[in-house]
């Protein structure tokens, strides 16, 4: 079978491929900390101070660390590999790792740069919790001997600007989503421990908490805010829910392997957690997309295969690769259009803020 992925066969090469800056892989963020010093959480102050008693307590501080079986399983799990699906969980975890790195960028940032109390008491457990994350993972690309290096990456890597309305909507999806994510592989590797072909799927249940919890802060936020959720910035919402599952269902795609080894269809998984996502994200953002619309699959499928000519084109280089990748990205935007302004479900927003993690 073949694999979608770029091959990392070198500490250098799993260094570049979290540099990168393209439509799939995850960035660093700066934004406005004036902006940021302005929000205020006191509609729910209650739910705010119950939740940084939360934070503070900490529950998961002794859990990113690795037990006396861990390297066991790893050596017997590396050997059963084919180079396929070795190539694909490395991808997995370099994009894992820059996407949790990313977040504890970003809070640091904002921590040092901003005032405003509640905010900066946030960003710091925050940040505290993705940088262990990141470090977990970091120690399972060293037993391939990848490891990321963590301080050229944030000396290195690009920067995008985003507003804090964005940061609130992104991020508050990009850690319900990965809540969902974690949890549904969890589940199923539990139901079907054989297939659990690496140790570090066995901290997903409690790791998924840590994103659960992020998730509702920015809840909080949001919901102190309500402006954030209504007139124009409708529009947003809509934009980032799309732009988030799109990228995700894009990006497992290009790993089958990883799945099927699991036990899951790619596609199948992916929308096990979209529905587990909008279930979820009914409590805050006004609008949800219909998942069950005949041309949103399609219409993913098809930023799939764009995606892979892009990638083709790329590698064959030249003015015809450019070409291509030009007709490829026209392709693609007219594509996301297109879903963009299929029908979506409008929400009513239920009383309670929290929805505990049950599933």
């Amino acid at each position: 079978m073949s694999t979608y992925v770029q091959a990392i066969d070198s500490q250098d090469q799993a260094n570049q491929k979290a540099k990168q800056n393209t439509m799939l892989s995850p960035r660093f963020y700066t934004t406005d900390f004036d902006a940021m010093n302005r929000i205020s959480v006191e509609p729910f102050r209650r739910e705010w101070d119950v939740m940084m008693k939360e934070y503070e307590g900490d529950n998961n501080h002794d859990h990113f660390q690795r037990d006396a079986t861990f390297a066991q399983e790893v050596e017997a799990s590396m050997a059963k590999l084919s180079p396929e699906m070795r190539q694909e969980f490395i991808d997995f975890l370099v994009g894992s790792l820059t996407s949790e790195f990313s977040g504890c960028i970003l809070y640091n940032e904002i921590r040092k740069h901003v005032d405003n109390p509640d905010i900066k008491q946030l960003m710091t457990f925050m940040a505290r919790d993705e940088s262990r994350h990141a470090g977990f993972i970091n120690q399972s690309l060293r037993d391939f001997n990848l490891g990321i290096d963590l301080g050229d990456l944030k000396r290195t890597k690009k920067y995008t600007f985003f507003k804090p309305k964005y940061i609130y909507y992104a991020t508050y999806l990009s850690e319900k989503i990965g809540y969902a994510r974690y949890i549904t592989i969890f589940r199923q590797l539990e139901k079907s421990p054989e297939k659990r072909f690496h140790p570090i799927f066995r901290w997903f249940e409690r790791w998924c908490n840590d994103e659960f919890r992020h998730g509702e802060s920015f809840a909080l936020i949001m919901r102190s805010n309500p402006k954030l959720l209504s007139g124009l910035n409708v529009y947003w919402i809509r934009f980032f829910l799309l732009a988030v599952y799109a990228t995700m269902y894009v990006r497992d795609h290009t790993r089958p392997m990883l799945h099927e080894a699991m036990g899951l269809h790619s596609s199948e998984y992916d929308f096990a957690v979209f529905r587990m996502t909008n279930e979820i994200t009914k409590q805050v953002f006004p609008v949800a997309l219909d998942l069950d619309h005949p041309q949103f699959k399609a219409g993913l499928e098809r930023l799939f295969a764009i995606s892979l000519a892009n990638d083709r084109a790329k590698a064959r280089g030249g003015i015809t690769g450019k070409i291509t990748q030009a007709v490829c990205a026209v392709k693609a935007l007219a594509t996301f259009t297109r879903l963009y302004f299929l029908p979506v479900q409008k929400q009513t927003i239920t009383a309670d803020v929290r929805l505990a993690p049950t599933w």
